[in-house]
Order: C-alpha cells, then sequence, then structure tokens
C-alpha cells in the first residue's frame, strides 16, 4: 500500500493512532479512494444489538478494513482485534498496520476472514 508508505516517509514513528489515520485517509482519497474513518460497528448478540463503541479505523471502497497501530510490537491481540472487526461488519480484507517502526516494509499486514 504505497499510500502508508507515503505517510510513514513524511512523518516517520513515534505519533499517535490518529496522526497516521487522518493521514492515510487523507492519501486514499487523493489516490481517488473512498474512504470513512472511525465507523461504528455495532455488535448483535442473542437477537440484541448492543452499541459499544467499537469503530473500524479505515473503510476503503466500502471493501477493506484497515486498522491503525502504533506500537513498539504488535501482539497477536491486535491480529485478533483486526479478524473480530471483519468477521463482526461482514468484510473480507483487512490490513493491520504499525506505524511505529523505522520501516513499514514488514508492518502491513493482510488479512482474510473466512478463507
Amino acid at each position: 500500500m504505497l499510500a502508508a508508505f507515503r505517510v510513514h516517509t513524511a512523518l516517520g514513528p513515534g505519533l499517535l493512532e490518529s496522526v497516521y489515520e487522518a493521514a492515510l485517509a487523507h492519501e486514499l482519497r487523493k489516490d481517488g479512494l473512498l474512504v470513512a474513518t472511525q465507523v461504528p460497528l455495532p455488535v448483535t448478540y442473542d437477537g440484541v444489538r448492543l452499541e459499544l463503541g467499537f469503530r473500524l479505523d479505515l473503510l476503503v471502497e466500502h471493501k477493506m478494513v484497515i486498522e491503525i497501530k502504533s506500537v513498539e510490537t504488535l501482539l497477536d491481540v491486535h491480529h485478533k482485534q483486526l479478524l473480530s472487526y471483519l468477521k463482526l461488519s461482514g468484510f473480507k480484507l483487512g490490513q493491520l498496520i504499525n506505524f511505529n517502526v523505522p520501516s513499514l516494509r514488514d508492518h502491513i499486514i493482510r488479512k482474510v476472514n473466512g478463507l
């Protein structure tokens, strides 16, 4: 994802996730993509819709969920979080991006739900 590399090159590591989210959304929109930020994600349990405050960081073209992190190390829980968001939302494709690294090369992780 070239847009993420452009953001990381310009801003570097060490900032808040919200900064990377705003910058990445801007870059993706410059590329002509439809991007929604902080998309509410309700949970349905036992037929009841629970409004718990879950939010997708970015939803691109109504297809792909992007979960942004700015952490020292991605943990298993970060991967599970994205997979849970994909399952709850019904979207199949997601990317987990950790911007708090010297190089993004190995820190953009593609996740696919249901395959």
